[in-house]
């Protein structure tokens, strides 16, 4: 007996899986996702439950703060071509976490006066 997967398009992906259609269309840029198949007559891409589940893979090791290269090279087991190339070998630093980067106090740069 075989198993019949879901279908998605672009936004029920992005709904179940918490992604942003932007980040959706980025991974399928850069080859962390495929499309499943794509409508002749409208050009909509398909995606099945494949490709969630592979979502949630990302979201996991994007949470261990592993970067798109570590992630593809674990995805594609350590091989493969790949969309994104490392630009060393050096690791990179610890991503700074959202609350960091978002919501600290914005200083401003203090203008003198200007002279009468």
């Amino acid at each position: 007996m075989q198993l019949v997967s879901n279908i998605y398009l672009i936004k029920d992906l992005s709904r179940r899986s918490g992604h942003s259609i932007h980040t959706l269309k980025f991974y399928l840029k850069i080859g962390l996702i495929r499309e499943s198949g794509r409508s002749p007559e409208t050009r909509f891409r398909y995606f099945d439950d494949t490709t969630l589940a592979t979502l949630s893979q990302i979201r996991a090791l994007r949470k261990q703060r592993k970067s798109l290269v570590e992630i593809q090279h674990l995805l594609n087991g350590h091989g493969g071509s790949s969309g994104l190339t490392a630009q060393s070998s050096a690791p990179l630093p610890p991503r700074p976490d959202i609350g960091q980067r978002r919501g600290g106090p914005v200083s401003t740069p203090q203008v003198p006066a200007p002279e009468p």
